[in-house]
């Protein structure tokens, strides 16, 4: 038996790809093999956007090779892998009119049903990532895909994560599994995608460090970092889901023409669930014992859980004419429960329900044209049930050839609140709220220039009615260390701006790449907080080695970010707060790398944040949380093609 092999191009980008048939490549005067083309292995999102797969080691690829497994440029990572990021660029935010589950710091790494990707390969396909973590444990990610036919496709994986972390109670431990299907008919009239995840994201929760002043003075008996003193040496915080996601499609007419008439239908079922567990309620600092989260209903076993679940169906006619594009009418139905196990009656506030349930229909259109160099995508929807909910997006690309592209985007979203910020129960006294907030009022402006001199990215916000957490602790309760948050809506104008520029020059093996983000925010109150500059810059040098058998790559990295009042995490609700007390940045982050590339194997060793231990501890993620100290890593990538 002779096996398949796979040739691929090492520099060529990943664009959409067109259909190429196998072809046959001699062996030697008698023997012959088919050898499948890279195109054949294709990956698909949910907007049928494709690329192929890619094994070459790129400096993109050295970015990428993560926890989240991707670019992380405009996130900031907390010390320890699987915990949360705090988020430098405020435009890095995607907005959708239909009201989410909340707790968003602890859904970095949770897949959402847009970013399940669909394959279809001539022959199965492995992919295996390993990487070291902090102290203790491991990351990896394990992948397998096969079509059993052309029509076929099963796809399953497996990524988990366990990590100790440097300080007291900071455990990480995380697992994301992925099955995916695709399948279409012979005659090409049907086609469906259908994936199932379950996702568990477990963070031992500290609250962060209790004496900055300890960390910042450098005190070496504190290079041991189990040595300071935290919040919570017992508290932890869950979230976990479900998901059961199908899309398809039918073309009416038998044969497709210049005139094809389709029926679409997308279902979409999810349950989540978030619990915070604090066995001990009050805290030691110093010599004093405080309650952190303010008075509570329970002495001890605090085990606070949220619950919900959704269910979402859009049905759509689509008229399809080759020259005039695909004019789509749809649908949506949308109805989610959230809730809890009791309802809370105090003397001095409104009662807290147990639920909070919404059922809400829309109906809208979408125009799709694709035509030569141009390709476009314009929808309109809007609720018409009772809540008042709306939403406009323009899309517009041009390529001007293969290397240059052009693209614009405008959205306007009337968007419904998230669940937790108008219902939120706790033992905590203070974080029981039942609120009827207004729609967040969205207007984005997006403008993308792709071109061998600079990749740019422009992007011009207004928000209005901003929905965001705040400290409403008193004077005296600040000055006790106690934290209490709430929900809190903005009833002025928010103008954010950013400009993102980047662009590598190479002199020969050398390369220099750089990427630089200018925030500015126009408010009368410090309500969205962002540095107003954010850089990457990475200098490395590439070669083959061992008569080319080896690919080399090896540079620093430097990551800095300019002083701002960064949002400060909350653990009892997942999410960060808005705070305007201590500020953090300025301080320049400088990673060493070392990879390699040996057939399809990437090979990676990194020394993060090296020079942490002689530029002084003011390195931080959020005021009370450091960020990552000098840590050496190693990992792997590695495809097998069969």
């Amino acid at each position: 038996m002779v096996f398949p092999k796979l040739l691929f191009s090492q520099d060529k980008n990943s664009r959409d790809i067109k259909s190429n048939n196998k072809f046959e490549q001699p062996l030697s005067d008698t023997t012959k093999v088919k050898v499948a083309s890279i195109d054949l292995y294709r990956v698909i999102t949910i907007d049928r956007d494709t690329t192929y797969i890619d094994t070459s080691l790129t400096i993109q690829k050295e970015y990428s090779h993560n926890y989240l497994r991707k670019d992380i440029f405009g996130l900031l990572p907390f010390a320890n892998d699987g915990q949360t990021y705090n988020t430098l660029q405020y435009s890095l935010t995607d907005f959708s009119p239909l009201p989410e589950f909340g707790f968003k710091a602890k859904h970095f790494n949770f897949l959402e049903a847009n970013q399940i990707k669909y394959y279809s390969v001539a022959t199965p396909l492995t992919e295996l990532y390993f990487k070291s973590t902090i102290k203790k444990g491991q990351s990896v990610d394990a992948f397998i895909t096969l079509n059993t036919s052309e029509n076929l496709n099963f796809s399953i994986a497996y990524k988990g994560l366990r990590s100790e972390g440097e300080y007291i109670n900071q455990l990480s431990s995380t697992g994301n599994f992925r099955f995916t299907t695709s399948y279409n008919t012979k005659n090409k009239r049907y086609f469906a995608n259908a994936h199932y995840t379950y996702q568990d994201i477990l963070n031992r929760e500290n609250g962060g460090i209790t004496t900055i002043e300890d960390f910042e003075s450098e005190d070496p008996n504190y290079n041991n970092r189990q040595r300071f003193e935290v919040y919570f040496n017992d508290a932890k915080s869950f979230l976990k889901g479900k998901r059961a996601f199908l899309d398809h499609n039918f073309r009416i007419n038998s044969k497709k023409g210049t005139n094809n008439l389709y029926i679409t239908h997308q279902f979409n079922y999810e349950n989540k669930f978030f619990e915070y567990n604090q066995a001990t309620v009050q805290s030691t600092v110093g010599n004093r014992i405080i309650n952190r989260f303010g008075d509570s209903f329970l002495d001890s076993g605090i085990n606070d859980q949220t619950k919900y679940n959704k269910m979402y169906n859009r049905v759509g006619l689509v008229y399809e004419n080759t020259i005039l594009g695909n004019f789509m009418f749809f649908a949506d139905d949308f109805r989610s429960n959230y809730y809890y196990s009791r309802i809370l009656i105090f003397d001095n506030q409104n009662t807290i329900p147990s639920a909070y349930s919404q059922v809400i229909n829309s109906a809208g259109g979408q125009y799709e044209y694709r035509h030569n160099k141009w390709n476009g995508k314009f929808l309109y929807s809007r609720s018409v049930t009772a809540q008042s909910l709306s939403n406009l997006d323009a899309k517009l690309k041009y390529d001007w050839n293969d290397e240059i592209q052009l693209s614009a985007q405008y959205q306007n979203i009337n968007k419904l609140p998230n669940n937790n910020y108008n219902l939120y129960q706790s033992s905590y006294i203070q974080y029981n709220w039942s609120n009827d907030f207004k729609n967040e009022k969205i207007n984005v402006l997006k403008v993308n220039a792709i071109s061998p001199w600079v990749n740019a990215e422009v992007q011009f916000s207004v928000l209005n009615d901003h929905l965001y957490f705040k400290n409403i602790s008193t004077a005296a309760q600040i000055a006790d260390k106690v934290q209490i948050i709430s929900p809190s809506q903005y009833d002025g104008t928010i103008n954010y701006l950013s400009v993102k520029a980047s662009r590598e020059f190479k002199f020969g093996k050398f390369a220099l790449d750089n990427t630089i983000l200018y925030q500015k925010v126009d408010q009368t109150d410090q309500i969205l907080n962002v540095p107003d500059l954010v850089t990457r810059n990475t200098f490395y040098f590439t070669t083959y080695m061992f008569k080319k058998a080896l690919f080399l790559q090896t540079g620093l990295t430097l990551n800095y970010f300019s002083k701002y009042y960064a949002n400060d995490y909350n653990p009892v609700i997942g999410e960060f707060f808005v705070q305007n007390q201590k500020e953090i940045g300025n301080h320049p982050n400088l990673d060493f790398f070392i990879n390699a590339k040996v057939q399809r194997t990437r090979i990676y060793f990194k020394a993060e944040h090296f020079n942490s231990s002689f530029m002084g501890n003011d390195f931080y993620a959020s005021p009370n949380n450091p960020s990552r100290d000098f840590t050496i890593r190693f990992g792997l990538i590695w495809n097998f093609f069969n």
